[in-house]
Parts: C-alpha cells; structure tokens; sequence
C-alpha cells in the first residue's frame, strides 16, 4: 500500500518527476442562472475522484488502468474546468463518469497527458471560478471523512476542489481494502470543511494525511491545504 510518505504533493525533486506526466480532468457543471454552493462543489469534486479510483475500469486490467498507473507513478495533478449548457453536454460525450452532490454535478476523465488534453476540454475556461455558500455549512455528521482545509491558504473554488480532490486520494492510498470496500459501498460519504485556526495547528501535526501543494497554481509551493481526516485513520 501507497503511505503518504511517498507523497506524490512533495515540492521537491523526485523521481516522479522523470515520469511522462499526466492530469486528471475535472469538469464542473456552472450554470449562469444555477451555480452550485460552495462546499457542495468540493465535497463532489472529492467524491468524483473516489469513484474513479474504485471503477473497475481503473483497476486491474481494466480499459482505464494503465493511464491511472501513469498518473499516479508521476506527480499528482488535477485541473478543474467548467462548462455549461452545450459545453457540458459535449464533455458528457466524453469517457467519463459524472458525479452529483445536492445540487453539484462534476464528470470526472481519466487522466490525459498534460499536453494531450481533449479539445473539448481543452478549450473550456480554467481561471477564475469561484463560487460561495448561501449559508455557513453544518457541523459534519459524527463519523463521516472530513477533509479540513486551512484557514490560511485562499484559493479559487476550482483550485480548492482540486486540493479536495489530493485529500481524498491520500485518505484512499492509506485504507486497507476492506476499509475502502467499506467506504465505496457506503456511497463515499465525506464532508469538506473549513478548520479554525487552533483545530488547523493540531491536524497539521496529527499525522493524518495532509496535502502539500506542488505550487503550479495560485498558491505557494509547500504549502498546506488539506487533512484529510477518515475514522478508520483516527483509530490506528
């Protein structure tokens, strides 16, 4: 099993870096009239990369797998695209799985080379989403995955739902399989919060899985964003 120790979010020089690098497509549903909140958006942005990992077309000999290799053996890299109306439904023509939270849509690709995208997702808009919540998010359900992010760090919406996205995988990387299994069956209930700043101080050093940025977007290499704290981690 993968530890985070071999985290592929390191921003110092690796051999990951000789690999031929790949991306993994994000693309969020954003309609004019009907954004989706916030924390809807990442927590389905997180979820999205889970049911890609566990597709059976990602695993084993399936029709995705090798390029999951790939993009896994390399540096670990997500972009969030959006589109809307006749964009969205030629990216839903696309490979891909589309993922819904409660109002959210995000279709997940399998990774492509980072020059060799689509040109139907090559030519959607990158830069700038932002999105806010009507209302300050719940407390999440006792014993459901949360994944924190900091306090410190501002990020655009598609830049957090990326950094996510990182948080998730790492947790995945750390669940034996029965644990995963578990997860996957239970629809990959998780939820993404905001950490204060004294709570944000004890996960960075809690040892759970935490997200260094490689810093190719927005915000400063090394820098934390995420802990992703999953019950099953807690307890070891």
């Amino acid at each position: 099993m993968r530890r985070v120790s071999e985290s592929p979010f390191q921003t110092e020089p690796h051999p990951r870096d000789e690999a031929p690098q790949y991306v993994l497509p994000l693309v969020v549903r954003l309609e004019k009239a009907d954004p989706p909140g916030r924390t809807d958006a990442l927590e389905t942005a997180a979820r999205a990369v889970l049911v890609l990992l566990s597709d059976e077309r990602a695993l084993g000999d399936g029709e995705w797998a090798r390029t999951v290799r790939d993009w896994q053996d390399a540096r670990i890299r997500k972009v969030v695209r959006r589109a809307r109306g006749a964009e969205w439904r030629r990216a839903g023509e696309l490979p891909g799985i589309t993922v819904t939270g409660k109002a959210a849509q995000v279709r997940v690709f399998p990774p492509v080379p980072l020059d060799g995208w689509p040109k139907e997702l090559a030519k959607l808009q990158v830069s700038g989403t932002d999105l806010d919540d009507p209302q300050e998010p719940p407390m999440a359900d006792p014993g459901v995955p949360v994944l924190w992010m900091s306090p410190e760090v501002e990020m655009s919406a598609g830049k957090a739902m990326a950094q996510a996205g990182h948080g998730a995988q790492l947790a995945w990387w750390e669940l034996s399989d029965e644990e995963r299994s578990t997860w996957r069956e239970a629809g990959f209930p998780l939820a993404v919060r905001t950490a204060g700043p004294e709570r944000w101080r004890e996960l960075t050093a809690s040892g759970l899985p935490l997200v260094r940025d490689a810093g190719f977007t927005e915000i400063a290499p090394g820098s934390c964003t995420v802990v992703a704290e999953h019950p099953a981690l807690r307890s070891r």
